[in-house]
């Protein structure tokens, strides 16, 4: 039986306002280049599993600003080749530089707060696990989703970043349930998958784009609300390859990140 459900916060739960892709159009423009959103869009998911590999690897909060700077070119380049476009690494930063100045706020997905209540309403625990190093419980209040919601646990409280299964085991003491009690759900194959899977809970692939069809060997969502009806008929609905893959193996597109 499923009694608690966590929750990674970004791109599963929330998204920045204005929206990256529009952000990152408008400054690929400065300098002459056109890059559909789409394109733009896609780039990121192959970027954002090189985030996570290299913060997983050494947390970006830990590194210093030459560091971090060498690995956002490194970042914005990978995203710019996916959508496209090659660029050296020195116009890679130039433009991460512009895309990086303008003011950013978080917004919940349309279908957040929605899921968020339904889920509470049934009874469920629900926490955020979290790289992200910012105040969250006053974050969620700001957003309109602290009343569903439990807790919160990120890395800089636990001192591991995902998908380092300690997080995750410091959430199921947190809800006092058992790992097969608990699902993970999260948009990152490996942070969210792996991590989770390591520390014995269910885990649930958020897809919003649609990115990783090759991801056949876990359960696989594109939108909330169909977390609700999984959980209908869990837990034989999240067994699917459950034990498909280990901690040290890699995805697919783990590799078109390098």
């Amino acid at each position: 039986m499923i009694k608690a459900i966590f929750f990674d916060f970004y791109n599963t739960l929330v998204r920045f306002w204005p929206p990256l892709d529009h952000i990152q159009q408008a400054s690929c423009q400065e300098f002459g280049f056109q890059i559909a959103p789409e394109a733009i869009n896609y780039g990121y998911s192959v970027a954002d599993i090189y985030f996570n590999r290299e913060n997983e690897i050494k947390p970006l909060a830990t590194r210093t600003e030459e560091e971090r700077l060498e690995f956002f070119s490194r970042y914005e380049q990978i995203l710019l080749e996916n959508a496209g476009l090659s660029v050296t690494t020195d116009l890679a930063r130039q433009i991460w530089e512009i895309a990086i100045s303008v003011p950013k706020d978080f917004i919940p997905f349309d279908d957040t707060v929605g899921v968020l209540q339904r889920l509470k309403g049934q009874g469920y625990q629900i926490g955020v696990i979290s790289n992200l190093r910012r105040d969250m419980d006053e974050l969620c209040r700001n957003l309109g989703m602290a009343p569903y919601l439990d807790f919160c646990l990120t890395s800089a409280e636990i001192g591991v970043e995902k998908p380092d299964p300690a997080i995750f085991v410091a959430a199921l003491e947190r809800a006092g349930v058992a790992g097969q009690e608990a699902v993970h759900v999260g948009d990152q194959p490996r942070s969210d998958l792996v991590g989770a899977r390591g520390a014995g809970l269910h885990a649930v692939l958020l897809d919003r784009g649609n990115w990783h069809q090759e991801m056949d060997h876990c359960v696989r969502i594109s939108q909330l609300p169909e977390l609700v009806d999984l959980l209908a008929t869990a837990p034989e609905s999240l067994l699917m390859n459950r034990n498909g893959m280990g901690p040290s193996e890699r995805y697919p597109d783990e590799q078109a990140a390098e």
